[in-house]
């Protein structure tokens, strides 16, 4: 029986000798190696083959919550157990929801840590038990009824965010300065009523439905057909230009509408586990992603999703392969006009 191979990351040489000591006692499992930082952790879990990663939310270079996403679309065999000081709950919550199977305080006894590695290797769910009564009332407490409303250039700013994007590359994306950014992150913040990138990213993560436009935001006019009746759309292309264009187009017919944006799988993904959409369009090619692929775990993730694979390439192997994983449709993006989207989200309705 092969053993347990474990990678630990902690920015304090003495710590990671703590976990060391505490883990190596537990039958058939090893201890693969050690990092301090958040690159050289991303490039241990893409060059070494690990079965569980023990890992500290606060390193140097380190964005947890996006770490985590990468790390579980990336690497799903892989399971995640944080060992932190924080004892926030929602930054717990963050986490947990980013997909880390466990969550463990580090005041806690060298006994419980193994069970925790235990628990977790067996596939079940660990949360420090004096975490539990806290994450219990804080479910109890009903949100507030007014959210915050955010202009379209703060959700896709949120958006960035949320994929572990920094400044720099906001910048890039959004064709924007540094400084601008900045100054558009400072009053997103103030919005969310936040004080930093870590607690906008809980923030969002509780409440997904702020990344979502309405269709009568997107449309330039507005005629609805089913105006009384709910939709909530999701749209997947790497292209930011064309989400917008068919976002005006479902809002000239629906503004009603609920519209949210991905632009790469473990995106989508993640949006269609926390909102459910009714309907999904994803385009076939995700820059190096396969929109097929794609298209099957939306599925899986979200089985009330009927999913409308688009393509700017009308090839007949997309569409067999499209309809042979369970696509309702699989349109050229030529094709798609006022009356053909109408047709696909009254049968989505229906």
């Amino acid at each position: 029986m092969f053993p347990v191979r474990v990678l630990l990351a902690d920015d304090h040489t003495v710590v990671r000798a703590g976990l060391r000591n505490a883990l190596e006692v537990l039958p058939n499992l090893e201890i693969v190696g050690e990092v301090g930082n958040g690159v050289e952790l991303m490039d241990a879990v893409s060059r070494m083959s690990i079965d569980l990663l023990v890992m500290d939310a606060s390193m140097p270079d380190f964005e947890p919550i996006s770490a985590v996403q990468q790390i579980r679309e990336k690497h799903p065999s892989i399971k995640i157990l944080v060992v932190s000081a924080h004892n926030d709950e929602a930054y717990v919550v963050g986490l947990l929801k980013a997909g880390a199977n466990g969550y463990h305080l580090k005041d806690q006894p060298l006994a419980d840590l193994q069970l925790a590695a235990q628990r977790v290797l067996n596939g079940e769910r660990w949360i420090s038990s004096n975490l539990i009564d806290r994450l219990l009332n804080r479910q109890a407490i009903t949100p507030p009824p007014n959210m915050p409303y955010l202009t379209r250039r703060q959700r896709e700013l949120l958006r960035l965010i949320s994929q572990g994007a920094d400044n720099r590359n906001i910048a890039q994306t959004l064709d924007l300065s540094v400084k601008t950014v900045e100054n558009h992150l400072t009053a997103l913040y103030r919005v969310l009523g936040v004080d930093s990138r870590l607690k906008a990213l809980n923030y969002i993560l509780r409440h997904p439905e702020l990344l979502a436009s309405t269709g009568q935001e997107m449309a330039e006019t507005h005629t609805s057909t089913k105006g009384g009746q709910e939709l909530v759309l999701l749209i997947v292309d790497d292209n930011a230009r064309y989400r917008q264009q068919l976002g005006r187009l479902v809002g000239k017919i629906y503004p009603a509408a609920t519209l949210y944006e991905a632009e790469n799988v473990a995106e989508a993904l993640s949006l269609s586990k926390q909102v459910q959409p009714q309907l999904a369009f994803i385009d076939v090619v995700l820059d190096d992603e396969d929109g097929i692929q794609c298209a099957r775990r939306v599925r899986a993730a979200s089985p009330l999703t009927r999913v409308v694979v688009i393509s700017a390439y009308p090839d007949r192997e997309f569409r067999r392969q499209a309809l042979s994983a369970g696509v309702v449709a699989f349109l050229d993006k030529k094709d798609l006009d006022t009356e053909s989207m109408r047709q696909v989200i009254e049968d989505a309705l229906r």
